[in-house]
């Protein structure tokens, strides 16, 4: 015996037929899925209008995160680069910055606070 009864072939080409249009079904149309679509809810209606692409918000906001960055980057930090370079590399007002304490010798006078720097006691030794 070779091949199918008829029984089977029938079968097997009902399978197969089956098969197909089951895989056929599973393709969406461009209309699916056939949901209609709910109302927005308060908080969702008010993003939806807030996010307008031309918005006054949006122009403001970007105007001022704009004139921030200049700010920062333009004025503020080389202001500060320039601060720090005349505060200890350029300042000459005494004090100011002290790399080496100048030696002070019983005698000498202490130009912060004024005092007399004493006498060292005499000692036996």
């Amino acid at each position: 015996m070779s091949g199918y009864t008829p029984d089977e072939k029938l079968r097997m080409d009902q399978l197969i037929k089956l098969r197909r249009q089951w895989l056929r079904d599973q393709e969406l149309s461009p209309r699916e899925p056939v949901i209609k679509p709910k109302a927005p809810g308060a908080i969702e209606k008010f993003w939806s209008n807030f996010l307008q692409p031309r918005s006054l918000w949006r122009l403001y906001t970007y105007k001022a995160y704009t004139a921030g960055v200049f700010t920062f980057t333009r004025l503020l930090i080389p202001a500060w680069v320039v601060h720090y370079y005349v505060k200890y590399h350029v300042a000459t007002r005494p004090y100011g910055i002290v790399g080496v304490k100048p030696r002070l010798f019983p005698g000498d006078t202490i130009l912060e606070t004024g005092e007399v720097v004493p006498d060292l006691p005499e000692s036996h030794h």
